[in-house]
């Protein structure tokens, strides 16, 4: 079997790793019913969706002919490691640095990854996703997150 789509191929497999990766993470958790579901309910049928997603793209990229056979170009490693560094900042620092501090930080790192920062863009990012963050996740649906670093 020839792979005709490099790109299709490659992101097929990454969504099958993914979705088993974290359904094996979610394998531990109560998965309760769709009525009462548990913990572990919304990560394993998001899991299975991703690698249903997966299986799908790879399929194609090995059924569906594409002009030069789609090839995988140069890494965009300075957005990966930004982007990467945005969401891995954002597990620890909701809890530690607090929501008003954590989505600043979130912004210009996610701005730096494009190369095209801009002061006035970031300042408007952040000003709007703080107040959706503070009014859908602590007003609407009451979670309790910080709102400031826990050593103030």
């Amino acid at each position: 079997m020839r792979i005709k789509s490099q790109r299709d191929f490659w992101s097929g497999l990454m969504f099958i790793l993914l979705g088993l990766a974290f359904a094996y993470g979610a394998a531990g958790l109560r998965i309760g019913s769709a009525v009462a579901p548990g913990a572990g309910f919304f990560p394993l049928a998001l899991a299975v969706l991703l690698t249903m997603l997966g299986a799908v793209v790879l399929f194609n990229s090995l059924t569906i002919e594409r002009e030069g056979g789609d090839v995988v170009g140069v890494i965009a490693w300075r957005a990966l490691i930004f982007i990467v560094s945005a969401v891995a900042l954002s597990g620890w620092g909701l809890q530690h640095l607090g929501l008003l501090v954590t989505v600043p930080i979130m912004v210009v790192l996610g701005s730096l990854a494009t190369g095209g920062f801009n002061w006035k863009d970031s300042l408007a990012n952040t000003v709007l996703l703080c107040g959706l963050s503070w009014a859908v996740f602590v007003l609407w649906r009451d979670m309790s997150i910080p709102l400031w670093p826990v050593f103030f």
